[in-house]
């Protein structure tokens, strides 16, 4: 959970510079400062990534994890629920910028990959370097959300430390008594899908990778580790 108030911290950290410094905030230093902190990310990716130590657990995982997630539609459908949520509330207070600046923030901070993955890592190996990387992140972006859309922005700490801080607690209790191997594998899943979103924020993809229909691959190690066991003492 202390990873999550530092994340909320730095959101209204954030929105109060972007308050203070209306209008004054130029596209190129957020331009400049975004390249930054992907490079960060993808820093944090690799980190997680060679810690493994079941290559091909990785990558069956992350195949099979994509494909599902992509028949699912995962990121369309979260895409689409935000949006859906953000119209009907904007339209419902008459197009107030406090309303808008509240949902399309909370959205933001609350539907990605790194939340997840940031919760899985706090929760089961107690390790808050991506949630706190996140938390800068967003604390950036509350910076020109604030300025362009006012203090709404910063109230979205409050979704934002219900959700993460339940799917802390969540990871915390299910990975009582997990297979140590199952965690590494699940952090280094979880590594390789952080470093797509790295690679998002810096643009070298030709197209937007759909790290959201990544998310199932993060799981699948919970069933590949007992299941390659298993095969493997069969064959011994």
């Amino acid at each position: 959970m202390l990873a999550t108030f530092i994340n909320a911290a730095l959101i209204l950290a954030g929105s109060a510079i972007g308050l203070l410094f209306r209008n004054r905030i130029s596209q190129r230093f957020a331009a400049v400062v975004t390249h930054a902190l992907g490079l960060c990310v993808m820093g944090i990716g690799i980190t997680s990534l060679v810690g493994t130590e079941n290559t091909l657990c990785v990558i069956i995982c992350m195949v099979v994890g994509t494909l599902l997630g992509e028949a699912l539609r995962i990121e369309e459908r979260l895409d689409g629920a935000g949006v859906l949520l953000r119209d009907k509330l904007i339209r419902g207070e008459g197009s107030s910028r406090f309303t808008e600046g509240f949902v399309t923030a909370s959205i933001l901070y609350c539907v990605g990959s790194m939340a997840v993955m940031g919760a899985m890592e706090a929760g089961i190996n107690h390790d808050y370097s991506i949630l706190i990387s996140k938390g800068v992140i967003d604390g950036v972006t509350s910076i020109s959300f604030a300025a362009a859309m006012g203090i709404g922005v910063a109230f979205s700490v409050v979704p934002l430390v219900l959700y993460q801080g339940a799917l802390t607690l969540i990871f915390a209790a299910a990975g009582q008594g997990m297979d140590p191997a199952v965690i590494t594998e699940m952090s280094a899943v979880g590594g390789t899908i952080i470093l797509g979103i790295g690679i998002n924020m810096l643009g070298l993809a030709p197209v937007k990778l759909k790290v959201g229909n990544m998310l199932p691959a993060i799981f699948l190690p919970l069933l590949y580790i007992p299941v390659a066991n298993l095969l493997s003492g069969l064959i011994l």
